[in-house]
């Protein structure tokens, strides 16, 4: 027993050999029991959760990560030698004094938190997700020995008879064997918003798309009218639904644009730091020669772990915790913006966003059919009209909309869309259904019927039987003789049904959808001699706020592109009215992508902003068609249909309400409030996080750079190194995290979304970046040296040759230079940090940001450096000194210095900004 391919072309009799069941009875119940042991649960596999542990681990496969490890292992390596010699000497061995063990101890203390912030994050989102989901289909009713009885959905065998009513959701995928009036909303696995009449006596000669199998019904789809039964053909992942689910395995993980930058930028410093370790080692060697030692194997020894040294202080270690937390903290912004992230570089890929792909229904649109247009005594009537209208006959057209339907909305929604908006039309003009049930109860009917298109009620009202009829506009106008207008009832002209049809061409030109009403006095549900009331029209309406999103993302020089399973009449109208194109030539089909080219399909995206009647396979094809063009790629929706696209896509974005479970699991991140104008203020916080982490990298590697620079230099003349290795690990993971993070944390500017996407070939350094990095790195350079040399200016020494000889043989003033050095750095990146919050304005700017973590960092910054300087038992460790007053007054006018430059820098924007107006 398997699964029957292209049931659709079965015969009733066929499929019941095929599967081995009797059409009445249904299988029995040791036959069921004996197909789930052999086939199983009728389940979708869903992937094993990853334990946190594996969660933790993958934390650690990032670039930055494999360079900091390679830091621990050269930093361990030369502590090892360090203490063996220590050792060897006699001396007790001491933790702070001997190797860079600390270094170690807090290198791997930052890898540590940085994944341990990365694993809470996703758990944090993952439990988010699981408290969305809801259960769907528990239970379905099938016919087994028999006997009607309730199966849990998991339990459905393929051969099953199963019963559908009004309100089930689907357990299975199903041949219909029987149908009365059935329809079944089929908008999560086609991307079409009308619902869709199902036919058992339909067969097809030949296989047809999922969308038009008419004599089918889908697992996890609601039957939304009627009634029906059929077997089941497909069970878990051999339903059309599973397929999908199983397609989604197949895509790759992609690196978001952020991991490219800082896998690029760790690329960049390991190369960089290969070469300070050649060139340093160089240099010593020179050096070595130069002082005499060139038959010291000591020297060469000590030549070598100078170069290493220093190669480990040009890497900045609390970069990649800092950009993990400043991500932790964007995807607390984006909680506020309805948004639960479920991996934290996710958060930036927003910011990077140049087309947003958008599936119609419950995304962009309502999900809910609503009566926006009227025609009644010859006039059309829009829906903000609706209250205002006092005619009988615009009350009656409502009244009896309402009366001819099976919907309820009182105690929830009910019953078909398409009735449930009749109802509410009806309920805006305070003509609730239950009063008017109560003042006009249903005496008989005529059930719509899909040959007839038609449904007919009759009621008495105050005594007399009302008959109502109400459904398409041609076969209501076959059986109307007469016309209800202003008050008369008259013989319906030819001129009258000219106007009848005229409007209702203008209705369809808006791809509204079109019922008539006439009605007649009868006893019996007659559709003949009937008296024409009117026209209503309906639509699944857009969002009222998704026009201003994309009004704003085309500002923000970002592409809305719907993408749909509807039709593309309909799918213009909504599209033309949310201002996401304009003519018909920007809309295309899913035949005509078939009918494509990778190529031509490529070039179809530069300008084509609607895709309609798609597959699930078509929209891959579009969201691969514009990232091949070099868009950054957002997609959002709610279907199963939209899964595999979602996960296509460079960042997929789920509906939380709304959206399917398979839909969550592929989305990278999930909108709460299935509001697509939260997507636009999502874009917003990702361009400014990306602003920020910008700012925080530039500052950090600026810092860096001083930091080799200066290092460099003094090795370069001989000198004793003005920094030990402390101080850079100091300056490296405390003086420079806390502004960092500060600058993290930086509200975005206001006109964000008025910038063009970035380039995401474009780096951290581009647009200027590399000079500000080289430019600050300089300046910092430039004040450490000044403050190194300004303790031998203090002592009337100022050849370069007496300060060599001065430093090397006299410890505590050699002390004062390295602690002058050590200030000034640590100080110059809290006045950095002051000017890296807008490198275009003046710092006074930075008043109005209130970012309290910045002027916590700033105080926090100084305090701890006075600690280092200050008290003796941390003095002892980090070797530093007192300074005298002039020491301190040199040190900081040269702290300042990066203050001052940027001030320059900021005059020099605002000159060259008014000369470009």
């Amino acid at each position: 027993m398997k699964k029957q391919q292209n049931v659709e072309t079965f015969s009733t009799l066929k499929l019941a050999n095929e599967y081995e069941t009797d059409l009445k009875n249904g299988l029995t119940e040791k036959e069921a029991k004996r197909r789930l042991e052999l086939f199983g649960e009728n389940k979708l596999k869903e992937k094993k959760k990853k334990p946190w542990f594996l969660v933790f681990l993958s934390q650690l496969n990032d670039p930055m990560i494999y360079v900091l490890f390679a830091a621990i292992a050269v930093t361990i390596g030369v502590s090892t030698y360090e203490t063996v010699n220590w050792l060897k000497s006699g001396n007790a061995f001491n933790f702070l004094e001997v190797g860079d063990w600390p270094d170690v101890i807090i290198i791997l203390a930052v890898i540590i938190i940085n994944a341990i912030i990365g694993t809470v994050q996703e758990l944090k989102a993952q439990s988010s997700l699981d408290a969305l989901k809801k259960m769907s289909s528990p239970e379905s009713t099938v016919i087994r020995d028999g006997k009607r009885q309730k199966v849990k959905s998991s339990e459905l065998v393929l051969g099953d008879i199963v019963v559908l009513e009004e309100g089930d959701t689907i357990g299975a995928d199903l041949r219909l064997i029987e149908s009365a009036n059935l329809k079944v909303n089929e908008s999560s696995l086609t991307g079409e918003s009308m619902q869709v009449e199902k036919s058992s006596d339909i067969i097809f000669s030949e296989p047809v798309g999922v969308a038009d199998r008419v004599n089918m019904v889908y697992m996890s789809t609601p039957v939304t009218y009627g009634r029906g039964m059929g077997i089941v053909s497909g069970c878990g992942m051999e339903t059309e639904i599973g397929k999908i689910a199983s397609a989604l395995d197949n895509e790759q993980e992609e690196l978001t644009p952020l991991q490219k930058v800082l896998a690029k930028l760790s690329k960049a410093l390991g190369i960089i730091t290969l070469i300070i370790v050649l060139l340093v080692l160089i240099v010593d060697l020179v050096w070595v020669f130069v002082d005499g030692k060139g038959t010291n194997i000591e020297a060469y020894i000590e030549a070598i772990l100078s170069s290493i040294s220093l190669a480990v202080a040009a890497i900045p270690e609390g970069l990649p915790a800092v950009v993990t937390i400043v991500l932790a903290i964007g995807v607390q912004k984006m909680v506020k913006a309805n948004t639960i992230v479920r991996k934290l570089p996710s958060v930036e890929t927003l910011g990077a966003v140049s087309v947003v792909c958008s599936d119609k229904t419950g995304t962009l649109t309502q999900n809910k059919m609503t009566v926006v247009e009227a025609y009644c005594n010859g006039q059309v009537v829009v829906s903000s009209d609706f209250k205002a209208q006092k005619s009988n006959e615009f009350r009656f057209l409502a009244k009896g909309m309402s009366l001819c339907s099976n919907a309820t909305v009182d105690d929830g929604l009910y019953g078909d869309p398409t009735e449930i908006a009749l109802v509410n039309f009806a309920n805006e003009l305070s003509l609730r259904k239950k009063d008017l049930e109560t003042m006009s109860p249903r005496i008989d009917e005529l059930p719509f019927d899909s040959d007839r298109k038609m449904m007919t009620t009759v009621h008495n009202d105050n005594g007399k039987n009302i008959g109502y009829t109400k459904g398409a506009l041609d076969s209501i106008l076959k059986h109307t003789t007469k016309i209800l207008e202003n008050g008369k009832v008259r013989s319906i002209t030819d001129d009258d049904i000219k106007k009848i049809y005229s409007t209702n061409s203008y209705f369809s030109d808006k791809a509204l959808r079109v019922l008539a009403l006439a009605y007649r006095i009868t006893d019996k549900p007659i559709e003949d001699d009937l008296i024409f009331v009117g026209l209503v029209a309906m639509i699944d309406p857009e969002r009222p706020e998704a026009k201003g999103a994309v009004e704003k993302f085309k500002r923000a020089g970002i592409a809305t592109v719907m993408i749909t399973g509807d039709h593309k009449d309909t799918a213009f109208a909504i599209a033309k009215n949310l201002g996401i194109c304009e003519i018909k030539e920007q809309c295309r089909t899913g035949a005509e992508v078939d009918a494509m080219s990778e190529d031509e399909l490529k070039e179809c995206c530069k300008s084509v902003r609607v895709f309609a009647r798609v597959s699930p396979e078509n929209k891959v094809q579009i969201v691969k068609a514009f990232k091949a063009n070099g868009n950054i790629c957002a997609m959002t929706g709610d279907g199963v249909n939209d899964a595999p696209s979602l996960k296509a896509a460079d960042i997929g974005i789920a509906m939380g309400i709304t959206g399917t479970d398979v839909a969550k699991g592929a989305a990278d991140m999930v909108l709460t409030d299935d509001n697509f104008a939260s997507i636009e203020k999502a874009v917003e916080e990702g361009r400014g996080i990306f602003a920020n982490i910008k700012k925080t990298i530039i500052f950090l590697i600026s810092s860096n750079i001083a930091e080799v620079l200066a290092m460099f230099f003094i090795i370069c003349l001989g000198l004793p190194a003005p920094l030990i290795a402390i101080h850079l690990l100091w300056v490296n993971l405390i003086t420079d995290s806390l502004p960092a993070i500060a600058l993290g944390m930086d509200p975005k500017a206001p006109d964000v979304l008025d910038e063009k996407p970035r380039d995401p070939k474009k780096g951290i350094f581009a647009d200027g970046g590399v000079k500000l990095t080289a430019g600050f790195g300089v300046v910092i350079t430039v004040a450490v040296l000044i403050s190194y040399f300004a303790a031998g200016w203090l002592n009337g020494v100022f050849s370069l040759g007496d300060i060599k000889a001065l430093y090397e043989n006299n410890a505590s003033i050699l002390h004062q230079a390295q602690t002058m050095a050590f200030t000034t750095l640590a100080f110059c990146e809290l006045f950095h940090m002051i000017g890296m919050s807008n490198v275009k304005k003046s710092f006074i700017h930075i008043f109005s940001n209130k970012n309290w973590m910045m002027a916590l960092a700033f105080v926090v910054g100084i305090g701890l450096q006075f600690l280092v300087i200050e008290v003796p038992a941390v003095r002892a460790v980090f070797s530093t000194a007192n300074l005298t007053g002039n020491e301190w007054i040199i040190t900081a006018i040269c702290s300042v210095l990066p203050l001052i430059i940027h001030e320059i820098v900021a005059i020099g924007y605002s000159i060259c900004s008014k000369k470009s107006k």
